[in-house]
């Protein structure tokens, strides 16, 4: 049987052997609970968590104390959007002048955009910006959102479809200016593009371990201290967290976050330089296979690792079905029997078709040469069968 190639690196990655090599004592030998400081155990298990808070704090430019540990990406963007606005909420009367706008963008990922459109039922006022063609945010159609006083804005650093890496430097001067907090999703970008939060002037960021070849099930979210970032925790327990997020922290997953954040601080560099060529290797020998290929979204600034592109004249989940050795996706969201285009897509002014017509391609730390070029050869083939009277060269 034909090996799967693996090339769906924007929606989870494979953990490093490196991180499961530090997870896996936290799993077996060592069982202490990180919350029963009274016994060796449980401090060694409270100690481990520490080293791995400074670990994933270091990444970003934070400090350990501001890192709160999370099941993973889609909570603490909860976390972060829905609790600043409810801590906020006793301010919320016109008579206090408070502020109830909460702006994001229409291609951010569903977990942020359900967040945002949920407060609208509890008196706040979601602000959903539009994008250029090109998937950027346009700084003066912020401006022009954040002339009402707002109290919260969320934008992406990297968008997880098609790969683009906002500036979230020169946005967040924009928000700052407008007396507002700031929040990014980080999920895609950590461990691939260098994150500064005061830089970027981030009062709130979100994280996920298995974006960065980390274990699934763990994520943290960042939250300013100097000034003060205040939240309302999500729900009730024992107060772990500083009272943000309750529960028995998971050690070992906690123990694996931090190996991928120091192994990404060493390696990240010269990581995504290697994979950033065999993106231009694959996009260069799909072109010469199927010159009618186009990319979605700006051509860069871009995630090394991704390319979203568009088939004409063959709809991608027959492509996918014509390649079953490839591990490759979509990007549509799935609603029983129906495929619903991509909201990210559609966003960019393609239409239903476009947007069907598109794949996403994720390459990670685990591909090789071969793989690339194997998937040109298989992803062509199939287009050629699938789309006879389209223009597709013989092998290139």
């Amino acid at each position: 049987m034909t090996s799967l190639i693996y090339l769906d690196n924007q929606a989870t990655t494979a953990c490093d052997p490196r991180v499961l090599e530090a997870m896996w004592p936290w799993f077996t030998t060592r069982p202490g609970n990180p919350g029963s400081v009274d016994h060796a155990a449980g401090q060694q298990a409270a100690d481990a968590v520490e080293a791995a808070r400074a670990d994933i704090a270091a990444l970003i430019g934070a400090t350990p104390a501001e890192i709160i540990f999370t099941s993973g990406a889609t909570e603490a963007n909860n976390l972060a959007i829905k609790g600043a606005a409810r801590f906020a909420g006793p301010a919320l009367s016109a008579e206090t002048g408070g502020r109830t706008r909460i702006v994001t963008a229409a291609t951010e990922h569903k977990c942020v955009l359900e967040s945002v459109r949920d407060l609208a039922a509890e008196g706040f006022d979601p602000v959903i910006l539009p994008v250029t063609p090109s998937g950027a945010v346009d700084r003066e159609h912020l401006a022009d959102a954040l002339q009402t006083p707002t109290l919260l804005v969320s934008l992406m650093a990297a968008n997880n479809e098609i790969g683009i890496i906002y500036e979230l430097d020169q946005l967040g001067a924009v928000v700052r200016a407008a007396g507002a907090r700031f929040h990014s999703d980080l999920a895609q970008a950590a461990g691939k593009i260098p994150i500064d939060v005061n830089a970027q002037k981030l009062d709130l960021a979100s994280l996920s371990a298995h974006k960065m070849n980390g274990p699934k099930g763990i994520g943290a979210l960042y939250v300013r201290r100097h000034p003060r970032m205040r939240l309302a925790p999500l729900f009730s327990g024992g107060g772990q967290e500083r009272g943000l997020r309750s529960g028995t922290l998971p050690t070992p997953l906690i123990v694996g976050f931090g190996a991928a954040c120091r192994i990404a601080r060493t390696e990240q560099e010269a990581e995504q330089t290697r994979i950033a060529a065999l993106r231009d290797r694959l996009l260069a020998g799909l072109r010469a296979r199927i010159p009618a290929l186009t990319l979605n979204g700006a051509p860069a600034p871009r995630l090394a690792g991704n390319l979203s592109l568009r088939f004409p004249g063959v709809r991608a989940l027959d492509l996918i079905a014509a390649c079953p050795t490839l591990a490759i996706s979509t990007g549509a969201a799935c609603s029983s029997a129906d495929i619903a285009p991509s909201h990210v897509l559609t966003a960019l002014g393609l239409s239903p078709a476009e947007a069907a017509a598109s794949l996403r391609l994720g390459i990670g730390r685990f591909n090789s040469p071969a793989d690339i070029d194997t998937a040109i050869t298989r992803i062509a083939d199939a287009y050629a069968a699938l789309a006879p009277a389209r223009p597709v060269s013989a092998e290139a």
